[in-house]
């Protein structure tokens, strides 16, 4: 019978993802996720497979959170849609400039690094930035019904562009562009959307 785990495995998680997550994927060896952790090889290895199988679980984790996150910044009714969407917008510039570790966005680094010769990682990058692309023209569309934006412009457009817009600022910022050059750059977004 197998003994019962006798660590916190979101915790464990955590640290995982924030080792990963500075260290990229090629850069974190096992010995740094077992210094992370304080956990030996066969408990890690037991618990979640290998290095790989263990950054798939901590990439997934990180995407769900960040589609939940956006989801929950950009619901609700037609009447302040756009006021979400702005809102958000300059939530990303302000927390990007903010990042004084200059660690940008998981989901951005980890499809950087590994998209191109890990299947997992480019689907499970590309199903997310769908759904935020989705989520985001959603947003538009409201505030299209509320008539804070031009009825006759294409949602998913918009929302392609303010996706543009906003992963360039998280780039951008990882670079060390200054914090009121990351919130012009979000201003002049949505100054470009149109209003009517």
């Amino acid at each position: 019978m197998a003994r019962p785990r006798s660590f916190d495995q979101d915790a464990v998680l955590g640290a995982v993802r924030d080792q990963f997550w500075a260290t990229g994927y090629a850069g974190t060896s096992v010995d740094d996720i077992r210094a992370a952790t304080g956990l030996g090889k066969g408990s890690l290895y037991g618990a979640f497979g290998d290095k790989h199988n263990l950054f798939l679980r901590v990439f997934d984790d990180y995407c769900t959170a960040l589609t939940e996150a956006v989801r929950q910044a950009l619901d609700g009714p037609d009447a302040g849609a756009y006021g979400r969407l702005r809102g958000h917008v300059l939530a990303v510039a302000d927390a990007t400039a903010s990042d004084v570790c200059l660690r940008g966005c998981l989901l951005a680094k980890a499809t950087a690094e590994l998209a191109a010769q890990d299947t997992a990682v480019a689907a499970r990058g590309r199903q997310t930035f769908e759904a935020l692309e989705e989520l985001i023209a959603s947003c538009v569309a409201a505030a299209q019904r509320a008539g804070d934006i031009k009825a006759d412009s294409d949602p998913a457009r918009l929302a392609g562009l303010l996706l543009a817009v906003l992963r360039g600022i998280e780039a951008l910022g990882k670079g060390g562009s200054s914090p009121s050059s990351l919130r012009a750059i979000a201003e002049t977004a949505l100054a470009v959307l149109p209003r009517p």
